[in-house]
């Protein structure tokens, strides 16, 4: 094997703004609605849970917003992080594609949710809040966001969905190494945890319960606000540092990917990778197919409804016009923690509807076996999220292996499996099962949208 492997950047290329696809698109996205008066959402209703600057991101329509040099500071740690030229694993597959990951691995936590929660603490912090609350799945955002609190001097309480509370113990312990407090959700600490606990005393929980529960806790306090990892507009803004870096990178590589490949569960790392590359398929100057991927126990893009609905079990929430599978939805207890939520962002939501990218639904096996192709061909073993956008890449890589297309692939790498070994443990001993989303269960659980 001859040619390039990496392509870095210089800290002095590390980009100083966001990128905010809205203005950008053909139509703008449906506005969150108020539960009550099902009028749009105004920034007072938003003030209980984030800071102004937040909530100004949140509806900004802006094409770039800066970003605040000690954001920058921060981001230095651990960014531009590295574009990959995947060629051990080009030649694994006897593919003439050439694939490419950019590797969201190399941040503090080891995965690509400290782009958007150092922002969210240095806000906070700014404007004197005192704490901050937060839900986590895999344990990837929780983390971060402890990382990030603990950075600007915030307290960080965190509710993790019980299934990986228990499947991913270290990650408790990491959260907890930073300063947070960490929760198993479906917890008793709330009247929304006590309720779900009530009607069934051995759940497995859900990002939908956990919110509520995070939710809750910060309305009642005027010293502390709530932090989203996934889902809303500024956490995509944010998360926009992978694309634009990727952007140069390929710029680096003489190369413009034909393919763009992400996982989806609540759409900010896919976000963060897409967005700058759909402006500039806009703008007509490439024209790539982005592909987002999800997985098969909780299809909300390919099965879900387009509908509004709460973005936690409890209500709490301002109602957004998303793909869900309804919030009362709660997911098998898969291994890829990080993608068990009942909707997809809403932004990303009105994009696919739009026909701007595709959607396909893949089943945890056969993401571990691309995650273990992956790991023996490249040396990093992949948190079980992005294992999904391995799968997808994996089968674009073998057509054109049939096809004889030399396809430019690209897809996100957003985070390492170090702490996730027990996944894949499960997998290699046999004991992984697929699950399958029942129709039954489906229509059970959209019989309950608002």
């Amino acid at each position: 094997m001859t040619g390039r492997t990496k392509y870095l950047l210089d800290e002095s290329d590390l980009p100083t703004t966001w990128y905010n696809v809205i203005p950008d698109l053909p139509e703008p996205p449906p506005p969150p609605l108020h539960p009550g008066t099902r009028e749009p959402v105004g920034p007072d209703d938003l003030a209980p849970l984030f800071p102004q600057a937040i909530i100004g991101q949140e509806v900004t329509q802006d094409r770039f917003v800066d970003i605040p040099g000690e954001v920058l500071d921060v981001y230095r740690l651990w960014r531009p992080s590295p574009l990959y030229r995947a060629r051990r694993l080009e030649k694994a597959l006897g593919t003439p594609a050439r694939i490419y990951y950019k590797y969201e691995g190399v941040s503090p936590v080891g995965s690509h949710k400290p782009n958007t929660a150092v922002p969210q603490a240095f806000y906070n912090a700014a404007e004197g809040i005192r704490r901050l609350t937060t839900e986590t799945g895999a344990g990837q955002w929780g983390s971060a966001l402890a990382f990030a609190s603990a950075t600007f001097g915030l307290e960080c309480e965190v509710w993790q969905v019980r299934a990986s509370y228990d499947q991913k113990p270290y990650r408790k312990i990491m959260m907890e190494t930073f300063g947070a407090t960490v929760h198993p959700s479906p917890s008793k600490e709330t009247a929304a945890g006590r309720a779900v606990l009530d009607a069934d005393p051995d759940s497995t929980g859900s990002l939908g319960i956990a919110i509520s529960e995070a939710v809750e806790q910060a309305a009642a306090d005027p010293d502390t606000r709530y932090a989203l990892g996934s889902v809303l507009n500024h956490v995509l803004l944010h998360q926009t540092v992978i694309g634009e870096e990727a952007l140069l990178q390929f710029a680096q590589a003489g190369d413009t990917p034909d393919v763009i490949v992400g996982c989806t569960g609540g759409g900010s790392n896919f976000g963060g990778l897409v967005f700058p590359f759909l402006r500039e398929k806009l703008a007509g100057r490439i024209d790539p197919v982005i592909r987002a991927v999800e997985p098969a126990a909780c299809p909300s893009l390919t099965r879900g409804r387009y509908a509004y609905d709460f973005g936690d079990t409890a209500g709490l929430t301002p109602l957004l016009k998303m793909h869900t599978l309804g919030h009362d939805f709660i997911p098998d207890p898969i291994h890829a923690g990080g993608l068990r939520y009942h909707g997809m962002a809403p932004l990303l939501s009105h994009i696919y509807e739009l026909g701007l990218v595709e959607a396909l639904a893949v089943g945890q096996q056969e993401c571990f076996a691309a995650g273990v192709r992956f790991a023996r061909a490249e040396g990093i073993i992949p948190a079980p999220e992005p294992t999904h956008a391995l799968a997808a890449c994996i089968q674009e890589a073998l057509r054109c292996k049939e096809t004889g297309e030399e396809k430019a692939i690209l897809t996100a790498l957003c985070g390492h499996a170090h702490l996730d070994l027990p996944a894949y443990a499960a997998y290699l001993s046999g004991q992984m099962t697929d699950n399958e989303l029942p129709e039954s269960a489906l229509a059970d659980s959209l019989a309950g949208l608002p």
